[in-house]
């Protein structure tokens, strides 16, 4: 067999994605807090990009704040390009002040200037500030805001660091308890090892407990706990009710979990009385004591559309403006630069930053369009949970929702990713109304894998002492209202709601029935 080389002509189809098409395809996945980053550094990169004024009605390529969608149809403002007037090139100080937002007289104010002043010990020159109560002390021109000081969140660190200072002088204690107080995480338990801490301060074992021992007695109660055993054996302490019944307790929190309360009466040695009244004061223990000091912010779930109830009935579906982020394209900024260009690579760049940024602004509307079209098919898919709650959520899936606005199913997945909804029963994330279906009985509609869910827990919180549910029961009443479902699921939606089983919930009514009668017969 020869080997030979020759020319063929061979015809197929290819899909081809651009660059700026799988960028596209990127920012409709991303949060709002991720787009808002994307934003800034394509602000930071292109020069003809401009941040609109959130004062007034966008003027540029960007979309308009706060399109809507109603029963009829879709709302937008287009905006005008040639009607933005870019800032000169030299700003001036009242445009430095806008765009910083700050004042250039705080600093250093005209009416109280900084003295100054030669200093004694040569050509060496001190700042002489102005004297206190007057404007030039402060970057404020009223008078300190001791309220706002007063009023300020304390870190967990700073309140624990704040107690060292006043519990030891010692200098290597203050280091170690430093180095563990570092090592506190934000729900108060200790991540590192005694012995790791003594190994990389270079310190002795028992040098590194005694101080951690030293920490775990600061405030707040269990601080400093390297488990949750310790953690609750603290605040016992401190209590002064860590007896050997209670330690015994503590130290088997599984069956605690369990519910197993007659092997927990072997080994306290208490009757079912004294038991119920122990759980009781572990349950009033605080297992997470470093919570009341957050040191990070708390990520609030902000909506990307809002859902409202309009006056003929129908649900009004609007973008959230606040959530969107505007950008103009400084068309006249980049005339008057590419006619004084000369070289070829000038005209290149910034033949380039124009067409990126004309991209980005037609890829932000395209989104924000694309988010309205889908929420509102989702909201006019749901009808029943707005109006009446979890119970009437329906089965949803992806297909449906696509094939209903004539969009691909990775389309919708991507738009429904990181977005809420924000509706009058609080915000919810897009893929909430998202749930799995479960078949009708006799032919009767399906029913939402969520609604199933919450329909359980109306069961398990309904029944008594003397009708404790099982799984079997829980089918044959689910079966009655129109739902067909087999008992592994019942369990497997029973554990994601975090319900004892029949067994365990029976167990515990009677340890507090027990608890209940004993104390009525004391009395």
């Amino acid at each position: 067999m020869s080997l030979v080389q020759r020319l063929e002509v061979r015809q197929g189809q290819s899909l081809v994605m651009t660059p700026q098409l799988l960028q596209a395809i990127k920012l409709l996945q991303l949060s709002h807090l991720d787009l808002a980053a994307y934003v800034e550094a394509e602000l930071e990169r292109n020069p003809l990009l401009e941040r609109a004024e959130s004062e007034g009605p966008a003027t540029g390529d960007a979309e308009a704040a706060g399109p809507s969608n109603e029963a009829s149809g879709e709302s937008f403002d287009a905006a005008d390009p040639d009607s933005w007037q870019p800032s000169e090139l030299n700003p001036s100080r009242g445009e430095i002040e806008t765009e910083f937002d700050t004042r250039l007289d705080n600093v250093f104010p005209d009416d109280a200037p900084t003295q100054v002043q030669e200093a004694s010990s040569g050509d060496m020159l001190s700042l002489t500030p102005p004297p206190y109560g007057s404007s030039g002390g402060s970057f404020d021109s009223d008078a300190p805001d001791f309220e706002a000081a007063l009023t300020a969140e304390i870190s967990l660190r700073d309140h624990l660091a704040s107690q060292l200072d006043l519990a030891t002088r010692n200098p290597t204690d203050r280091l170690i308890g430093g180095f563990l107080i570092d090592a506190v995480d934000e729900a108060g338990y200790l991540r590192e090892t005694v012995e790791g801490v003594a190994e990389r301060l270079g310190a002795e074992v028992a040098t590194v407990a005694r101080v951690l021992t030293l920490v775990q007695s600061f405030d707040p109660p269990g601080i400093a706990a390297r488990d949750l055993a310790e953690c609750l054996a603290i605040q016992l302490r401190e209590r002064d009710r860590f007896d050997p019944a209670m330690q015994a307790l503590v130290s088997r929190l599984d069956l605690v979990a369990k519910r197993d309360f007659s092997a927990l009466r072997r080994l306290c040695g208490v009757d079912d009385e004294d038991l119920v009244e122990m759980l009781g004061e572990i349950r009033r223990l605080d297992p997470k004591p470093g919570r009341a000091f957050g040191s990070s912010g708390v990520e609030v779930l902000i909506p990307d559309v809002f859902v409202r109830a309009a006056p003929d009935g129908s649900w009004l579906v609007e973008l959230n403006g606040e959530a969107l982020p505007r950008v103009l394209v400084n068309q006249s900024y980049y005339a008057r630069v590419v006619r004084g260009a000369s070289a070829e690579g000038d005209k290149a760049f910034l033949s380039e930053a124009l067409q990126n940024a004309n991209w980005l602004t037609r890829s932000l509307e395209q989104r924000a369009r694309t988010i309205l079209k889908v929420a509102t098919e989702i909201v006019r898919q749901q009808d029943g949970f707005f109006v009446h709650g979890v119970t009437h959520l329906r089965p949803l899936n992806l297909k449906t929702v696509a094939e209903a606005i004539g969009m691909h199913e990775s389309t919708v997945s991507r738009v429904t990713s990181n977005k809420a909804i924000g509706t009058s029963r609080g915000t919810l994330e897009m893929k909430y109304f998202f749930t799995a279906a479960i078949p009708g009985a006799a032919g009767m509609a399906a029913h939402s894998s969520e609604a199933v869910r919450h329909r359980i827990k109306q069961l398990v919180d309904g029944e008594t002492p003397d009708d404790v549910l099982s799984d079997d029961a829980l089918v044959q009443k689910l079966r009655s209202e129109g739902v067909d479902i087999a008992r592994r699921t019942v369990a497997k939606y029973r554990e994601s709601l975090r319900i004892p089983s029949s067994i365990e919930r029976r167990r515990e009514h009677y340890a507090h029935g027990t608890a209940h009668h004993g104390a009525l017969a004391l009395r």
